[in-house]
């Protein structure tokens, strides 16, 4: 029996999805051999991957004026690519400050140039909001403003992005695909597919096809956007099973409706999670201010750690896992990302209910 998982990421996925992986594990579409073991190079794996690109983009709404790029490397290889390609000499960039992701974004960045911290909102070592927009200390004539949409260590998450005159660059890994956004408002959106959209392995970059023809040109090709643009990401052997498998997880999204559908059953689990905290905080408590509420990540805490542990281990019991808080954080935290159903948020509901009354 399959268990309910609240993991982080790599995260569950769509059951459909992963069946039709397992009927064409060993024979896909008749070519007597599967997906894993076909050349990147041949027609059969093109198609999948143009099919991948193509779903991306209608689900997202990308508009032609746009790169869709595959790679590799994770989005912490991003925290590095970005500043390489976009960063240039004698410019700086802004980075907003608001979890642990976009704190190592800055470090990185800033070893490869000038870096400002546009807002911080860090406070007795913990983040619990994201900035107001009269909060920002925005250079205009910045290379870019980096944010991070959502945190999945301390469970706050941008409402509205927020205004900025430089190209706005997002590190949109934790909820790309979560809710409809409005993609020409970045200039580039990077995301690990490990959340919501398939399995770890695939890097989705999503770019103005001008930020890409600009871009710096004396940093080696394999770091260049421009390359695996030219090439449909084709450059190198893409990891072509992880693509095979977002392929399948964006078609069965599609089936269901699309992103708005996928928008409102995420909308109605973090609410059914946070009507049940807000209406036992005389137990547990939900530290994130409500104007910054993730609609992803739910962090939360019993009386004390030793509860804590111990709500974990009663729910790993009970067939959810991927319940204990970060390493660095603690506590509790339940990822509600797309393949959580909004029953299985009601299951845990009414385990908390339990266990609160012990």
């Amino acid at each position: 029996m399959r268990v309910i998982n609240f993991n982080a990421g790599p995260a569950g996925l769509p059951l459909p999805a992963l069946e039709r992986a397992q009927k064409e594990m060993c024979d896909f579409e008749g070519t007597g051999m599967g997906i894993l073991e076909h050349s990147h190079r041949g027609k059969a794996y093109e198609a999948v991957h143009d099919e991948a690109m193509s779903l991306l983009r209608e689900m997202l709404s990308i508009p032609d004026s746009y790169e869709v790029l595959f790679l590799q490397g994770g989005a912490s290889q991003q925290f590095a690519v970005v500043p390489m390609n976009l960063l240039p000499v004698g410019k700086s960039a802004d980075y907003v400050i608001t979890g642990g992701w976009s704190e190592k974004a800055l470090e990185e960045a800033a070893r490869l140039g000038t870096v400002r911290t546009a807002a911080n909102t860090k406070a007795d070592g913990v983040f619990r909001r994201v900035p107001t927009q009269a909060e920002l200390d925005l250079d205009p004539n910045a290379a870019y403003v980096h944010v991070t949409s959502n945190n999945t260590l301390f469970g706050t998450q941008w409402a509205a992005f927020p205004d900025v005159t430089a190209p706005l660059v997002c590190d949109m890994s934790s909820d790309i695909l979560g809710r409809r956004i409005d993609v020409s408002k970045f200039t580039l959106i990077y995301a690990g597919a490990q959340k919501n959209i398939g399995p770890s392995g695939v890097t989705i970059v999503i770019v103005k096809k001008d930020a890409v023809a600009s871009a710096r040109k004396d940093i080696p090709v394999v770091f260049r956007y421009e390359t695996f643009a030219k090439a449909k990401s084709l450059y190198n052997t893409p990891p072509t099973f992880g693509i095979y498998l977002m392929r399948n997880v964006l078609a069965y999204w599609k089936e269901q409706g699309g992103i708005d559908a996928v928008q409102s059953r995420n909308e109605k689990k973090a609410k059914v999670l946070y009507d049940a905290l807000d209406a036992s905080s005389d137990y547990f408590s939900a530290p994130v201010e409500k104007g910054s509420r993730s609609a992803m990540n739910v962090v939360f805490r019993t009386p004390s750690e030793e509860l804590d542990k111990q709500f974990v281990k009663t729910a790993a019991s009970a067939g959810m896992v991927g319940l204990a808080g970060h390493r660095s954080t603690g506590g509790v935290r339940a990822s509600l990302y797309n393949a959580v159903s909004v029953e299985d948020v009601e299951r845990l509901v009414e385990l908390m209910e339990r266990f609160r009354k012990g």
